[in-house]
């Protein structure tokens, strides 16, 4: 059973990757076949109870105009409904047996709701029009069915435009959906290199101005300019280098795009020392041993660590800064403080008001939107007894 599952499945997707012209042809020619086939030839649709006469070169040529259309009833839907529904009349006017093909009818109309795409009202209208032709036809010709017979089998004529109709409004709902999730992945994609750019471009230039701003105070020391010099030249190119593959990212199309979508996140002690280079006193202490964690998770860990940097540079220039990792299983915690600055010293944005929310800065929002997105919690404000304190818990698996 599951061996014959299994290679109908196959099938199924055979038969689904083959050009849809090619389906059609391939349908009618099998559906052709099956209408002169015994005992098939024998079933099919009657209408009209008109006296039955014996087959013809004329009713295989009108059963083979019930069958062939149907060759292309994805590309020409309306064509194939005429051509097939004037053989039905036709065949049925003149009493001819029943045949297998007469259900190309059925099949024809099922294909105009479901594949028409111009005139979608005046076919079904023209159609309508037809049939009701047809109906005074067999009536003059002494038909014994009555109006309810007529109408009975209009209805099912509908219910099977009606099923293509329905099969039609779901496949575009499906193309819909398909649509709107390729568009959400994008615009989530782009959100994510925002928040790379800024995080890449705020951290680097700040830290290539302080380094720079420190150096013009350092003429009488050629030794320490030098030092100072380095320190500005690794920074940008650190810089480019992130630069250029988020560039190349955004740039890439196909196949031409990199394997790893996700840039390499650096170690947090080059960082810390990075930025201590720069003038800021900071202190850095690791608790418990670093578990294996997803690129995303350390990229974010790392993004966390870089940004509070950013702004303690930024905002409480010399001021004493602890970075604190703890490590377990299953998590990772970071928690970077920064001491209160001094007095006539600038104030942090996320610090104005007095409030203890995180403010409405690119940094730290897009910092809480990378965190809560793994699954982890994120919480930035003053502290009590003065200065800020951001702290990020990641999951280990990127996961909730």
């Amino acid at each position: 059973m599951a061996a014959a599952t299994s290679r109908l499945r196959w099938l199924s997707r055979w038969w689904g990757a083959r050009p849809t012209a090619t389906r059609d042809r391939e349908f009618a020619l099998v559906f052709t076949v099956l209408s002169f086939a015994e005992p098939l030839s024998r079933v099919g649709a009657r209408f009209g109870d008109l006296p039955t006469h014996g087959a013809s070169v004329a009713s295989v040529l009108l059963t083979l105009g019930q069958t062939l259309p149907l060759a292309v009833r994805t590309r020409w839907p309306a064509v194939c409904l005429a051509v097939a529904g004037t053989s039905f009349a036709v065949h049925e006017c003149l009493g001819y047996p029943a045949a297998f093909g007469s259900l190309g009818l059925y099949i024809a109309l099922y294909s105009v709701g479901a594949h028409q795409e111009r005139l979608r009202r005046a076919v079904p209208l023209a159609a309508t029009g037809g049939y009701l032709v047809f109906d005074v036809v067999l009536y003059a010709l002494g038909s014994p069915d009555g109006l309810t017979d007529f109408l009975v089998y209009y209805l099912v004529l509908v219910a099977m435009w009606g099923l293509g109709v329905l099969v039609r409004g779901r496949r575009a709902h499906e193309a819909e959906r398909r649509r709107l999730s390729a568009q959400a992945a994008i615009d989530a994609e782009r959100g994510r290199l925002a928040r790379e750019l800024h995080d890449v471009v705020t951290h680097h230039v700040t830290a290539m101005v302080v380094q720079a701003g420190a150096a013009q105070y350092l003429t009488g020391s050629p030794d320490r300019i030098g030092e100072a010099l380095d320190a500005i030249n690794g920074t940008g190119r650190r810089a480019l280098a992130e630069l250029r593959f988020l560039l190349g990212v955004l740039e890439a199309t196909g196949e031409s795009a990199p394997k790893e979508r996700t840039p390499l996140p650096g170690r947090v002690p080059d960082l810390v020392e990075q930025t201590r280079a720069g003038g800021q006193p900071i202190e850095l202490v690791e608790d418990g041993e670093q578990p294996d964690m997803d690129i995303g998770a350390r990229l974010a860990a790392y993004r966390v660590v870089q940004e509070s940097l950013t702004n303690a540079v930024k905002y409480a220039a010399g001021r004493p800064t602890l970075v604190r990792l703890t490590h377990a299983p299953d998590w990772t915690d970071i928690e970077v403080t920064t001491a209160q600055a001094a007095d006539g010293a600038p104030v942090s944005a996320a610090l104005r008001d007095g409030g203890t929310h995180v403010s409405g800065g690119r940094g730290l929002t897009g910092l809480r939107e990378r965190v809560e997105m793994l699954g982890g919690e994120f919480a930035a404000g003053p502290r009590p007894e003065g200065g800020f304190r951001v702290h990020a818990r990641i999951p280990t698996e990127g996961a909730a």
